[in-house]
């Protein structure tokens, strides 16, 4: 089995590892009173104000520090980060679920999918439902799903074929 990774592949998963561990690390940073620390804590907040539309809403991880976006934006990334997996262990991105092989239809589907995340903000804001990381967690984890089984094998080509050498 060939390991070797692109320089592509690497730069690919130190900014999924960045977007994962940022928010998770945010708290931590902004808590620590240790030289550059909280200014980057500042920076991953800044970024989490500006994609997440409830940041207000993280889960509260080093007191009075919250994560840095909420957990329907978590959710999203920990499904990315789960086609990541998947693709690094798919033969050849050819099995039924990578929807990138299906053209349009494809499209149809991961943009369905990827619509369950401003459904759910929709649901709580008209009052449907309050707010409720049981709630916004696998709705954010669809619409990631959804991105990610139609992006991955684009993202990593060589990196399905890889595995099955």
């Amino acid at each position: 089995m060939n390991r070797r990774r692109s320089p592509a592949s690497l730069w690919l998963d130190t900014l999924l590892a960045a977007l994962l561990l940022g928010p998770l690390l945010a708290p931590f940073l902004a808590a620590s009173q240790f030289l550059f620390l909280p200014r980057i804590a500042h920076i991953i907040y800044t970024m989490g104000n500006h994609v997440c539309p409830q940041p207000e809403m993280g889960v509260v991880l080093a007191p009075p520090w919250t994560m840095a976006v909420c957990m329907r934006c978590y959710g999203t990334l920990m499904a990315v980060l789960l086609t990541r997996v998947w693709i690094g262990r798919s033969p050849a991105a050819q099995e039924w679920y990578w929807l990138h092989q299906y053209g349009g239809r494809g499209w149809a589907v991961a943009i369905l999918l990827m619509l369950f995340y401003p459904l759910e903000w929709a649901l709580q804001h008209y009052g449907v439902w309050g707010y409720s990381n049981w709630v916004v967690f696998p709705f954010g984890a669809i619409a990631g799903l959804g991105l990610g089984l139609l992006i991955m094998p684009r993202l990593y080509p060589k990196a399905s074929l890889a595995a099955s050498h």
